[in-house]
């Protein structure tokens, strides 16, 4: 039986929630959804393998920064990985919040960033970018909490990228001393910014898993085995029995496990051969 339930906000405004309803019909209301929620997953796939066949754009002019280790180029930027992603935040003069604060929308976003460990994993850097003296930036750092690199500008990287009005994450790989643009992010898409996967995904070369529909060489290895705790990467064999465990899940290579049509049965990742377990089961 539905019943309706008027929600006072305030004194002036009543809210109109949804009807209350049994387990039963909550339950098949939500698989209802669950059939969307598999095709935004499989859209958000197709986009992603998208991104990975976009042309790059040869970086020719020379950029600068300054950082810890001083007057740094954008290769630098790199620290030796292969990809480079960089969040133009806005904290300089004329901006709200300074010098106390950064923009508090770029302050948020970078309030979001997960553990840097991962993307370092998969090859790829983390970085940003203002206008502000670095000393400023190592101060209000230290303020927020926050561990990402973080350079100041020195010239005209951020109008050449499209980031010089407005924020924006701009995505790099390189070959050798070479590099190239490879994706660019802003407004609205910069709200899903911060997480793993979604740095990952707008990268060249994806989350470099086999399931991923990814052009002929890239690199890739098997969903799972290449995680793990933030603190142990450096370790030169993964934990003991993680590969047993990842064995276990039932995980297939990618030509026997593409993702099937949205289904509102199964988990979220619907596969053509169902794993036996995911990697946090008992």
């Amino acid at each position: 039986m539905s019943v309706d339930l008027n929600w006072k906000v305030d004194m002036e405004t009543t809210m109109k929630t949804p009807p209350i309803v049994t387990a039963e019909e909550w339950e098949a209301a939500r698989e209802r959804l669950l059939v969307k929620e598999k095709e935004m997953t499989r859209a958000r796939d197709a986009l992603a393998a998208e991104r990975r066949r976009m042309p790059w754009l040869e970086v020719e002019k020379e950029y600068a920064f300054d950082g810890p280790r001083g007057r740094v180029s954008l290769l630098d930027l790199f620290e030796g990985r292969r990809q480079l992603i960089v969040y133009r935040a806005f904290f300089e003069p004329g901006v709200f919040g300074w010098p106390e604060h950064a923009c508090r929308g770029c302050s948020m976003v970078a309030d979001q960033v997960a553990h840097l460990a991962h993307l370092n994993a998969r090859d790829t850097t983390l970085a940003f970018a203002s206008r502000a003296p670095l000393a400023d930036i190592e101060r209000v750092k230290a303020r927020m909490g926050w561990t990402m690199p973080w350079y100041s500008m020195t010239d005209g990287f951020d109008a050449d990228f499209g980031v010089d009005e407005w924020h924006g994450t701009n995505a790099f790989i390189r070959d050798g001393d070479r590099v190239f643009r490879t994706y660019f992010i802003n407004n609205r898409g910069d709200e899903v910014m911060g997480g793993t996967w979604s740095y990952l995904d707008m990268t060249a070369l994806g989350r470099q898993e086999e399931w991923e529909d990814s052009p002929e060489g890239y690199p890739q290895t098997r969903p799972y085995e290449w995680w793990d705790w933030h603190d142990e990467y450096a370790d030169a064999e993964p934990a003991e029995g993680w590969l047993a465990k990842v064995e276990a899940s039932g995980v297939r290579a990618k030509e026997n496990a593409r993702p099937l049509p949205a289904s509102s049965e199964g988990g979220d990742t619907v596969r053509s051969s169902e794993p036996a377990g995911s990697c946090c089961s008992r």
